[in-house]
């Protein structure tokens, strides 16, 4: 294992998916230059919601407040946007389990993280072409970053990932998906959330 900065968004990020971030905290910043001095990476995690009822978790309790399952993130760019902000584009990486988070003094997240085995390769079947399709179109119309994408149509972990990214799905959903070790699964319980979604 081996220690990563932590940075709990309201987002889930697959492995090879894009993700466009403003960052503008001390922490974050020292966290971005240190990450790219180093040539390391930081780990995106779902926010996880406190349940109905409960207050939201304390800061004195590092083992909750996000989720043990998030994606590492590698900067392949940066700019100084026109609001002074600092822009950085990241890209998925590999997905990691977060053990013995901690927060330092500067306020950043850390943990000792594992990597999981990266799903298998599965040639998307033909039931699950439309899903593909729509797919398509949402990345032409996006523009960049995304528009960029190296795309591969007919591998389902592929397609369900960046699909998963894309649709204003719930986040529990999102990253429920995200911890599925099986791509067939996983587009399945994606069109029944988007279907469930479409007929509330």
């Amino acid at each position: 294992m081996k220690t990563l900065p932590l940075f709990p968004l309201n987002t889930v990020l697959f492995p090879g998916g894009m993700l466009p971030l403003r960052i503008f905290e001390t922490r974050y910043l020292d966290m971005v230059r240190r990450c790219m001095r180093d040539d390391s990476g930081f780990v995106v995690v779902a926010i996880e919601p406190p349940a109905e009822g409960e207050e939201a978790p304390s800061e004195a309790d590092p083992s909750v407040g996000f989720h043990s399952l998030g994606t590492e993130a590698r900067i392949i760019d940066w700019d100084q946007r026109p609001d002074g902000l600092l822009g950085i584009l990241a890209r998925g990486a590999q997905r990691q389990r977060i053990h013995q988070p901690r927060r330092g003094a500067d306020g950043l997240w850390v943990g000792e993280v594992e990597p999981l085995d990266e799903w298998p390769a599965v040639s998307l079947p033909v039931d699950y072409a439309s899903l593909a399709e729509l797919l398509e179109r949402l990345l032409d119309q996006l523009g960049t970053p995304w528009s960029h994408l190296e795309r591969h149509p007919d591998d389902s972990a592929w397609v369900a990932g960046r699909l998963t990214e894309l649709l204003p799905l719930d986040l529990a959903i999102k990253q429920s998906l995200l911890e599925s070790d099986d791509p067939i699964d996983r587009l399945e319980r994606l069109r029944a959330a988007m279907l469930a979604q479409s007929s509330s």
